[in-house]
């Protein structure tokens, strides 16, 4: 029913509401609705939705908190941050560089970051560490332009936006690895702002819980855009916070209603449908919709028709109401009623038009940010209307291409500088100069002292902190001594690995193991008992398996992170604590286990976003390798996720074949980022099939290290002529090096042929550095030669070179540049399927049937054995040559 069929009865209720409201209180109020709403469930009324409000403010404004400060003052220094902005976007483009630059984010957003810096956003400079802001990527220009007037940047820095190559420049958005003691985050990627920040609260939590770290009062701040919330990863794990009640969180949307190239909801309402999503999340919504020249009109609204008018008109007219001007207004909105005419039958088409939106208004705006900072036990997301390119006008205000705004012809300048009162001439506006007072000036001083009160410049990324004293190779003992008798994978090896190193005295605590609801399938179900789960509300109820000794033990002190069915959350968890060196002053040594497919594949914008972040940790892809990862096919099984990490240059790749290569990866990975305090991470792939772990020989640690060595050689002594030339070199890397050292027995044993065999523990690694000799070489003709460790290791080869590994050709093709002799390679190109080992790997080619065929052919090339002598072998090993390609099939 949506007609009122007796509104004397309605007003009744109304009063009586209001009564109690007054005499009583807004809790009673809420209690008494609360009771009704349930009463109409029971005798089964159907309640309409109640997810939404009306299209109006959330705090009246009798109830908001007073902005304390000096309202012109803060007016003239905005306007002079929206002027350096503009000025530094449209000095950039003067040129034919095309070097880009955004005016218009910024432009709406402006209020909302001003608003923050004088009264909210805290620095590292005080009693506690700082909040942890993302600033929206496309309004890094007002950011600078802040920073600029604050003294931080020189005009020549202003000049060099988006110049970078030569030093001394600002880059293009956030980016910690350009500007890394200026910027925390990387937020241009839309959506990765705001899921990593979701974690970035909640690993807050987790860090003071542990006693790492205490959180205070310290904020994590989240700008973002209407339309960015169309990204998976910005709503997809709000329901976190909400259910881990992420009081520290606070979100803050720019609801400009415009996207790059249009409305974002143009026929809906994106406020309402964004309020619907964060209150059924469990997030406290606070809307910001209307500045206070709405509210006399609203006061004066007493039939409601008014937001009737606000509840009905769809976001496309919205943008039309600041594009076409009041007169427009006057018509299409107010006209919707007469009685609404009526309203505004006093105020002029010009003063229709500066009612303003909430964005706009620091009244509004800060009072909403007093609300997110009292409020507790849920996350806050304010929705805060504005209008995209305000203060642009005829160049661009409300404009659906303003987004690509970047040049001013004069005379938008001019009214530009008009309307925000810009100390400027005519004939100065023609250099599109900055403008900065001078340092004893009222505006420099009071920005100086709410900084100064607030514990200094913002944004400033930390990046000092303690030392950790990593454990030698000794601790990892249990895989360095092989594994006697028993047969066991190197994902064990690993969880063997992980359970020394949380009882390491130093390190211990430290110590931060993150699963995606995976850890049985990793055998790490041990971790359950002895470290705990961190949960933020203990464990309150009894595990089904409470009576055994591995039982899922959850613990508010909890150590292991266990974060669902869910790769991105997991991996913005390790982002967070892989950062947490800067960002909270304590080394964390996170390990995200996973299953390797579902890695960089799934998460590669994230992994990517790390390697900017500076992060240090451990990834380890787990159940890896196309043919190990038996029985799951084709969506599981990785063969490509080392090509994948190699395109993010501060990540290290490793696969290792048995546990000692694991560990002496895993202790000079601790001591690179941990001691040595370098910016990077590792990718450490680990298998499940179980095989006898051999004890370290002597002397392997570089070779280990640097990507390739040799395990063993098979070389006939006194043999001659072509007896002596019928030798080869295998390389095999992680699993396959076993079908490697197969296929040395076989050559050796069936054709006379002896072997080299090589552990390639990181094509990777190998390459870069290869790469690097390479360039340096280049660039200094006349020095002496530099040589790569692997050019090192095949120096003066002459025999074939056949490489075989559970990953795609391109894995290892690098290589061919640095080895001498002929290079083949070997690897799982194609899609995955189900099915055993041996046969996946007979399927792919790269077993030790293959490994031998590759070897007589190479040999055949070189004239030391004839053609057919390879064509019996063919026949003889049971191989089909005309079966299909496993790549196309």
């Amino acid at each position: 029913m949506h007609e009122d069929t007796d509104n004397l009865e309605t007003q009744e209720w109304l009063d009586a509401l209001q009564a109690v409201i007054r005499y009583s209180g807004k809790e009673r109020a809420a209690f008494l609705l609360k009771q009704l709403s349930d009463r109409a469930t029971d005798v089964g009324v159907q309640l309409p939705a109640a997810i939404t409000t009306p299209y109006r403010n959330t705090i009246p404004p009798n109830a908001e908190k007073r902005m304390p400060g000096d309202l012109f003052m803060e007016r003239r220094i905005r306007s002079l941050i929206r002027w350096n902005a503009l000025a530094m976007v449209v000095r950039a483009n003067q040129n034919n560089d095309g070097l880009g630059g955004h005016i218009s984010s910024f432009s709406s957003a402006a209020t909302l970051y001003d608003v923050g810096f004088n009264y909210f956003f805290r620095g590292n400079e005080g009693e506690e560490r700082g909040d942890l802001i993302f600033f929206q990527g496309h309004s890094a220009p007002g950011i600078y332009a802040r920073s600029y007037l604050e003294g931080r940047f020189d005009e020549e820095q202003l000049d060099n936006f988006r110049r970078e190559v030569n030093g001394n420049g600002l880059s293009s958005y956030p980016h910690p690895w350009l500007m890394p003691e200026y910027w925390q985050f990387p937020t241009v990627s839309m959506g990765l702002g705001p899921i990593q920040a979701i974690y970035q609260a909640h690993i807050m939590r987790y860090l003071s819980a542990r006693g790492l770290s205490p959180r205070g009062d310290r904020k994590v701040w989240a700008f973002l855009g209407d339309g960015e919330c169309d990204e998976p990863e910005t709503l997809g794990a709000i329901s976190l916070a909400g259910r881990e009640q992420l009081e520290n969180l606070v979100f803050v949307v720019n609801c400009n209603l415009q996207r790059l190239d249009g409305p974002v909801r143009g026929n809906g309402k994106i406020v309402q449908e964004l309020e619907g999503v964060f209150r059924g999340a469990g997030w406290n919504v606070v809307k910001v919709l209307w500045g206070r020249l709405w509210d006399p009109l609203l006061e004066k609204d007493d039939k409601g028709l008014l937001q009737k008018v606000m509840d009905e008109v769809v976001d496309g007219e919205m943008q039309n109401f600041k594009a076409n001007g009041g007169a427009y207004t006057r018509e299409h909105f107010f006209g919707k009623y007469p009685e609404l005419l009526e309203l505004v039958k006093d105020m002029s088409d010009d003063e229709i038009m500066k009612l303003n939106r909430g964005g706009h208004d620091p009244y509004k705006v800060y009072a909403a940010y007093a609300a997110a900072m009292a409020h507790k036990g849920q996350p806050t997301v304010i929705l805060a209307q504005t209008v995209k390119g305000y203060g642009l006008g005829s160049a661009g205000e409300a404009a659906m291409d303003t987004h690509s705004v970047k040049k001013l012809d004069l005379d938008s300048l001019k009214r530009f500088r008009d309307r925000f009162a810009i100390p400027l001439t005519d004939k100065e506006l023609e250099e599109v100069p900055y403008y900065r007072p001078s340092p004893d000036s009222p505006e420099m001083k009071y920005m100086a002292e709410r900084r100064k009160a607030l514990g200094g410049p913002v944004p400033r990324r930390p990046v000092e902190c303690p030392k950790l004293e990593v454990p030698d190779l000794d601790a990892f003992s249990a895989l360095t001594k092989g594994s006697g008798e028993r047969e066991i994978s190197t994902t064990m090896a690993f969880v063997r690995a992980i359970a020394a190193l949380v009882k390491d005295k130093n390190i211990g605590k430290n110590i931060a193991p993150i699963v995606p609801d995976e850890a049985r399938t990793f055998g790490m179900e041990g971790l359950f008992r002895q470290l705990g789960i961190y949960s933020s509300q203990g464990q309150r109820y009894t595990p089904v398996d409470h009576g055994q000794i591995m039982y899922y033990k959850e613990d508010k002190k909890g150590q292991v992170l266990e974060e669902g069915i869910n790769e991105a959350g997991a991996m913005s968890t390790w982002m967070a604590l892989a950062t947490a060196y800067s960002n909270h002053g304590v080394p964390m040594v996170p390990f995200y286990i996973y299953y390797s497919m579902f890695g960089f594949q799934r998460i590669g914008d994230l992994a990517w976003a790390a390697g900017d972040m500076q992060a240090r940790g451990f990834l380890i892809g787990a159940t890896a390798g196309r043919t190990t990862l038996n029985g799951e096919g084709l969506q599981h099984q990785d063969g490509h996720s080392h090509v994948l990490s190699s395109t993010i240059p501060n990540c290290r790749s490793y696969d290792p074949a048995y546990g000692y290569e694991l560990a002496v990866v895993m202790q000079r990975g601790l001591k690179e980022m941990y001691e040595e305090q370098k910016n990077l991470f590792y990718y450490i792939t680990i298998e499940n099939e179980n095989y006898l772990q051999p004890e370290m020989p002597q002397g392997v640690e570089e070779g280990i290290i640097r990507g390739i060595y040799k395990l063993q050689s098979n070389v006939k002594k006194g043999a001659k002529g072509k007896a002596a030339k019928k030798h080869v070199q295998l390389i095999g890397g992680g699993t396959i090096l076993r079908e490697v050292l197969a296929a040395a027995d076989i050559l050796a044993d069936q054709f006379g042929v002896t072997s080299d065999v090589w552990s390639l523990t990181s094509a990777v690694e190998s390459a870069r550095e290869g790469q690097d000799v390479a360039r340096w070489n280049m660039l200094h003709p006349e020095a002496e030669p530099r040589k790569a460790w692997i050019t090192e290791q095949f120096e003066g080869n002459t025999s074939p070179v056949i490489a075989s590994t559970d990953y795609i050709r391109s894995y290892v093709e690098p290589l061919r540049e640095f080895i001498d002799g002929e290079l083949t390679t070997l690897g799982t190109d194609g899609f995955g399927r189900s099915d055993s080992r041996e046969q996946l790997r007979r399927f792919f080619e790269v077993d030790r049937n293959y490994v031998v065929i590759a070897a007589l052919n190479g040999l055949a090339k070189q004239g030391v054995i004839d053609a057919k002598e390879v064509a019996e072998a063919i026949v003889k090993l049971n191989i089909d040559a005309e079966k299909v390609n496993p790549r196309i099939s």
